[in-house]
């Protein structure tokens, strides 16, 4: 019997009919509420009449605006779970795509089962609780004046505003503030954070970091938060306030 999420819409870009078809239908089958797209346009027209808790988006797609495309367009205005399906495997197009914001990555032809284990991954990871609600086992941590309140998954900078992180950078800042201190391997980070399951590599860990700083750091290419250890990987050297 399947799991019912009544609470999850989904949209699913895809230009394939085939492939929109057999998403949909799976994962309407396990209890999910889907919609779909065949390109970014009509993509774009959903988007602006309701929200969603993920989106599984075509790499390659017609009409001169490809998957990477869209996915800086949405991590632009939305922390919205994205997941990139593609034809192609090829490690660069992975790089890229998690550089724009994209979750997790996945080629096709992929098993219906293993999209659903990474997707309910990434749900898991972004627990939906609403902003204005105080809960007495709230986490808080803070550094440097920054506030990451780990219950609501929100971080707020020195100046009181709040910085929109996708998955992948809260769940890595997450483990820094954690681990302040204590230099961090890349194989570390990617069983913290990601998982061998899923096929993580050095250079999406790499990507990550860079994105990050770009949002928590005031000189990205200076960091004084999150440093490089040469040949070993990173460590978080903010104070914790």
């Amino acid at each position: 019997m399947a799991t019912v999420h009544h609470d999850v819409h989904l949209l699913v870009v895809d230009d394939d009919p085939r492939i929109r078809q057999m998403l949909t239908r799976y994962f309407e089958d396990e209890g999910y509420t889907v919609s779909s797209a065949p390109d970014g346009a009509e993509m774009r027209v959903r988007l602006r009449q309701q929200s969603f808790d993920a989106i599984l988006l075509d790499l390659v797609l017609p009409g001169g605006v490809d998957g990477l495309d869209l996915a800086r367009e949405i991590r632009a205005q939305s922390d919205v779970p994205i997941m990139m399906l593609t034809g192609r495997d090829d490690v660069v197009d992975r790089i890229v795509g998690l550089e724009v914001g994209a979750d997790d990555y996945i080629a096709k032809p992929f098993h219906l089962r293993e999209v659903h284990a990474r997707l309910k991954s990434i749900l898991r990871r972004r627990p939906a609780l609403p902003r204005n609600v105080e809960t007495a086992s709230e986490e808080t941590i803070g550094f440097e004046d920054w506030k990451l309140n780990i219950s609501r998954r929100q971080l707020v900078d020195p100046e009181g505003k709040e910085v929109e992180l996708t998955t992948g950078e809260f769940d890595m800042l997450t483990i820094f503030v954690r681990h302040a201190g204590r230099v961090l391997t890349r194989d570390v980070l990617m069983d913290l954070t990601r998982g061998r399951s899923l096929e993580a590599f050095d250079r999406t860990i790499d990507a990550q970091i860079v994105r990050l700083r770009r949002k928590i750091e005031t000189d990205p290419k200076k960091p004084q938060f999150i440093k490089a250890v040469r040949g070993v990987g990173y460590v978080f050297t903010a104070r914790l306030d």
